[in-house]
């Protein structure tokens, strides 16, 4: 179960600092962002979350809107899975977490 959380905690913390990434890069690149080797491959990284959000969100909700909701989703579950951890560790015991 605890390598299961970590896994989980890890894949959301990979994918969060990515959206992270990609956006301050944005923001550095301007208008230049997609001729950016580092911004294509932190899309690439990114690619497959904001495919799955676009999935479960209704067709109302832009394209431009689906990142943002894409880091939004992944932060609740990165919360989520923190406490399922902390719950984790203090039932088997927090020497057993190390």
């Amino acid at each position: 179960m605890l390598l299961a959380v970590t896994s989980i905690k890890l894949v959301a913390e990979i994918a969060l600092m990515a959206f992270v990434g990609q956006w301050v890069l944005g923001l550095l690149a301007g208008s230049r962002r997609d001729s950016n080797f580092f911004y294509q491959l932190l899309a690439v990284l990114t690619r497959p979350f904001v495919r799955g959000v676009r999935l479960i969100t209704p067709r109302v909700v832009l394209d431009r809107h689906i990142p943002l909701a894409a880091f939004v989703l992944l932060a609740m579950l990165w919360v989520v899975v923190t406490l399922v951890r902390i719950q984790t560790c203090l039932e088997i015991g927090v020497h057993l977490c190390r």
